[in-house]
């Protein structure tokens, strides 16, 4: 297992740009493909309609830009 340390380092470290590319142009594993088409099939199911799906996504960047603002005035 992991500790918070670990994954911390994990998920902070800087790749090399030969091993970005590698992870960006590898093929994508049937369990990640599949879990993603299934996020698909559920946004699709949640949000019918492009204009459904725009709406989300206007009320999803708003909401970001908040939570960045609130970040920002953090530091």
């Amino acid at each position: 297992m992991n500790t918070p340390a670990e994954l911390a380092h994990a998920r902070n470290r800087t790749l090399a740009p030969d091993e970005a590319r590698a992870y960006v142009e590898g093929p994508i594993p049937d369990a990640e493909r599949e879990e993603i088409l299934a996020l698909v099939r559920w946004f699709k199911r949640r949000y019918p309609t492009a204009g459904e799906r725009l709406a989300y996504v206007r009320r999803a960047y708003a909401r970001w830009q908040r939570t960045i603002g609130l970040a920002l005035r953090r530091e």
